[in-house]
């Protein structure tokens, strides 16, 4: 990995100060109230965390994605929910950088870094998770505008955002289904969409998971991203390439938050006489821990690097979310049984890094999924002709 320049150095620190000081003594417990962290949002608006991706000569940080990747590793350390609010934005803002056309970057990404406009990605569907080909949602062109129809699960920043990246079919009959799906950014207002209920989780709490639901709901054409159809499905699967890093990056931030309070717990807590962190079963499951952690995060840098470089990364993205989400359910798990009681209780954080690691196991794209784009791309890699 490369040394990191002095303004990325500052910005890592400054983000690594607001998570001790501000962030982690209040996690807990908003998040037991499942309260929406509204002043910490504002913070991270002032800190110009929302526009991190974003291309400089439309007033983001342009950061390269090593530097991305730490940051979010920080964030979470802190609350993985708080992350949250600024992942599937994130994704929204390089599908426009990407594949915007010039009016649609001019018009949206300044307001997306600044967090005035700020939201997700609506892309889930009760028979479309992993297989997005299979959605259903329709967008047909009246004119100026299109008309969307259907309904869309597990979307990050539906009631407090405003601003999102949908995937929609424009030619239903399309063989293969992706060509004839298109993507649009939309922005709330207008009649025809409704926001349902905030489905109930087991972590990632107070950022809200909501239904959406689309009634004709109308969209202007000049929303179009790219302005052609039938691109959507490949915009948005490289948007979710650099997801995927995203999220690992999350799940290294939640296993090293949880390592953190066991290796610090083990030298405290005395039984027959001595800390628990003198006892070899402790000390082998503090190093395996440790060594996991370590080994992630080289991986989410060896795929950043490769992506920073303008190459394709999908095997290395798939291998780094894959062991850092485990690595995450795994530290954590054994984080509680190295807290023992007291890692079963809410007046200490590993319960929450434990019931938050799930979502980076299953969330990006499931590691059962990863394991076929690993796969895929080693067959690829290693094709025998003989």
């Amino acid at each position: 990995m490369q040394a990191l320049t002095e303004e990325q150095d500052l910005i890592i620190s400054t983000v690594r100060r607001f998570v001790d000081k501000e962030v982690m003594p209040v996690a807990s417990e908003m998040e037991h109230r499942n309260e929406y962290p509204h002043d910490l949002v504002r913070q991270m608006k002032e800190m110009g965390l929302f526009g991190l991706n974003v291309p400089e000569k439309y007033g983001g940080a342009e950061l390269n994605t090593t530097t991305f990747a730490m940051i979010f590793e920080e964030i979470s350390r802190g609350w993985l929910g708080l992350a949250g609010v600024l992942g599937t934005h994130s994704v929204m803002c390089d599908v426009i950088a990407g594949f915007g056309t010039e009016e649609q970057k001019r018009r949206f990404l300044p307001h997306l870094a600044t967090g005035e406009k700020r939201g997700g990605i609506c892309l889930t569907e009760s028979n479309a998770g992993t297989d997005l080909q299979n959605l259903s949602t329709t967008a047909t062109r009246e004119g100026d505008l299109y008309r969307i129809n259907g309904s869309k699960l597990w979307i990050t920043n539906a009631r407090h955002g405003n601003t999102f990246l949908l995937l929609a079919k424009t030619d239903p009959q399309a063989k293969p289904a992706h060509r004839g799906m298109s993507a649009f950014i939309f922005e709330k207002g207008a009649p025809g969409m409704t926001v349902s209920r905030d489905i109930d989780k087991l972590g990632y709490k107070s950022v809200e998971t909501c239904e959406l639901h689309f009634d004709n709901f109308p969209v202007p054409a000049e929303n179009l991203i790219g302005g052609v159809e039938g691109h959507g499905f490949k915009q948005v699967m490289t948007g979710l390439e650099a997801e995927r890093l995203n999220v690992a990056a999350r799940g290294l931030g939640i296993a090293r938050a949880a390592f953190e309070e066991a290796i610090r717990y083990a030298q405290r807590r005395v039984t027959f006489g001595k800390p628990i962190a003198e006892y070899q079963t402790i000390q082998n499951k503090l190093a395996d821990m440790a060594t996991h952690i370590e080994a992630s995060r080289l991986l989410i840098y060896s795929a950043a690097e490769k992506r920073d470089r303008g190459e394709r990364c999908d095997l290395e993205a798939g291998m780094a979310k894959l062991f850092a989400s485990e690595t995450a359910a795994e530290v954590a798990f054994e984080a509680m049984r190295i807290l023992g009681g007291n890692g079963y209780s809410k007046d200490f954080p590993v319960e929450r890094y434990y019931r938050d690691a799930p979502l980076v196991v299953i969330g990006g794209g499931t590691n059962e999924l990863q394991r076929l784009i690993i796969a895929r791309n080693l067959l690829k890699k290693y094709k025998d002709n003989g």
